[in-house]
């Protein structure tokens, strides 16, 4: 694909199919609803502590501005490309919920005072409809929108902040309920999963991942609140004990696909491998999962030989070790950033945290830096000497740094370092962005 060939024209026709798309299956859907005997609501009963308030009907109209926007601002063919896809998935999914389960607005709007105000009001009552409601494509295309315009290197911190207003004036202009924002936030992280941006480019690895926890995030605050919804004349400690820790779950799964967001490698452990207990009480869920997977699911427990002296393997424990002499001339690299070391190791070894996201992207710089120690450290290795690599589960990273190591002492190609790999450690995955990745050091 020419990226450097992308003309105002394609955007154009990239516009016109979108908006064509839209406008038959909104006013379609709105048609078809209106003609229905009865269509149902769907509201939080704390909802209707929500304000009217009419100057939020500013940022809201401002999602048709947006929408023929957001096209010019693509700089590359694949981006247009993506952009198109996703919107055009979020119409059209969007247009079968209305179809398949129709929903109306319940709220009675006040009146306008403002002359000013009034205009866009009007404009909202002849040409919009109670109609279209979950999931808020209002919500899918904010994000699609943001999954441009983060691109920018000026405004994106203003263009970030409108598209929350915009967000936010879905309830407080009585247009939408929660319950259409959250299915609007889910359909549109389903569309970045479905169509990523450059799917196998490794320094968008974390995007990706970040999606999954994300949605998942959203899917789990909309079960919370139906709990809450459905049960709350109840009334009981416990339910609402409940709730608070459901809360709590959703916001530090959101959180974690933030630091993937950015790769914040150290978003659990200190540079000494350590989790504070603060951290490990707020992540307690996700620490749970990881420990669950490492005691039940890893596969190659005890330390692999991939070159003489040099080892891999997943996080390994007590008994793991047994057979595998430590002393302080054994040089252990952890590169697991989920999960503590086992104080075996880290007490009687000369330990090393240099942790790596879970099947996440690799920093270029920081992986040659490593990859160079380690083969200055395998030179100069005393008699009784050794170096063991792990991560937690021992299927990737051990196995990525491992190949390149040994491409290094061996002076193999990569294509040779990572059949030796997989000859020495069957257990070992290596996706097509990580070959990519190899490809780059």
């Amino acid at each position: 694909m020419d990226e450097k060939r992308l003309k105002i024209s394609q955007k154009i026709y990239a516009l016109v199919l979108c908006s064509v798309v839209f406008t038959m299956v909104y006013n379609y859907s709105a048609w078809h609803i209106s003609k229905l005997e009865h269509v149902p609501s769907f509201v939080f009963d704390f909802e209707k502590q929500i304000p009217f308030i009419p100057w939020s009907i500013i940022p809201y109209m401002t999602s048709g501005l947006f929408f023929c926007l957001v096209f010019f601002f693509c700089k590359t063919k694949e981006e247009l490309y993506v952009l198109t896809k996703r919107i055009l998935f979020v119409t059209l999914i969007a247009g079968t919920c209305f179809l398949l389960f129709p929903l109306k607005f319940s709220l009675n709007k006040p009146e306008i005072n403002s002359s000013v105000l009034g205009i866009p009001f009007q404009f909202l009552k002849i040409f919009d409809s109670p109609f279209n409601q979950a999931p808020s494509l209002h919500i899918a295309y904010a994000f699609i929108f943001w999954s441009v315009f983060r691109n920018l290197k000026h405004g994106k911190i203003f263009l970030m902040i409108w598209l929350i207003l915009l967000g936010i004036s879905t309830l407080t202009t009585y247009q939408h309920h929660l319950m259409d924002v959250l299915t609007g936030a889910a359909l549109a992280h389903i569309s970045f999963i479905i169509f990523p941006f450059r799917k196998n480019d490794f320094q968008y690895r974390n995007f990706q991942v970040a999606n999954y926890y994300f949605l998942f995030s959203w899917v789990f605050l909309t079960i919370t609140l139906l709990f809450y919804q459905f049960l709350q004349q109840s009334n009981s400690i416990f339910l609402w004990i409940t709730l608070w820790i459901k809360l709590w779950i959703t916001f530090s799964i959101a959180l974690i696909g933030y630091q993937y967001q950015k790769n914040n490698v150290h978003f659990l452990k200190d540079k000494n491998g350590n989790i504070p207990v603060s951290k490990k009480i707020f992540y307690v869920p996700y620490l749970l999962i990881y420990w669950t997977f490492w005691k039940f699911l890893r596969k190659n427990k005890k330390p692999i030989e991939i070159v003489h002296n040099i080892y891999i393997s997943s996080k390994p424990s007590k008994k793991d070790l047994i057979g595998f002499n430590v002393n302080k001339n054994t040089f252990v690299y952890d590169l697991s950033a989920e999960i503590e070391e086992t104080k075996q190791l880290k007490e009687n070894t000369r330990y090393h945290s240099l942790p790596f996201l879970d099947i996440g992207s690799f920093d270029i710089d920081e992986t040659r830096k490593l990859v160079t120690e380690i083969s200055n450290i395998y030179h100069n290795l005393p008699k009784d000497g050794k170096i063991l690599i792990h991560c937690t589960m021992g299927f990737t990273r051990s196995s990525v740094i491992g190949i390149l190591v040994m491409k290094n002492i061996l002076s193999l190609s990569v294509e040779e370092a990572v059949t030796h790999m997989k000859n020495k450690n069957k257990n070992a995955i290596i996706h097509s962005y990580i070959l990519d990745f190899l490809k780059k050091i």
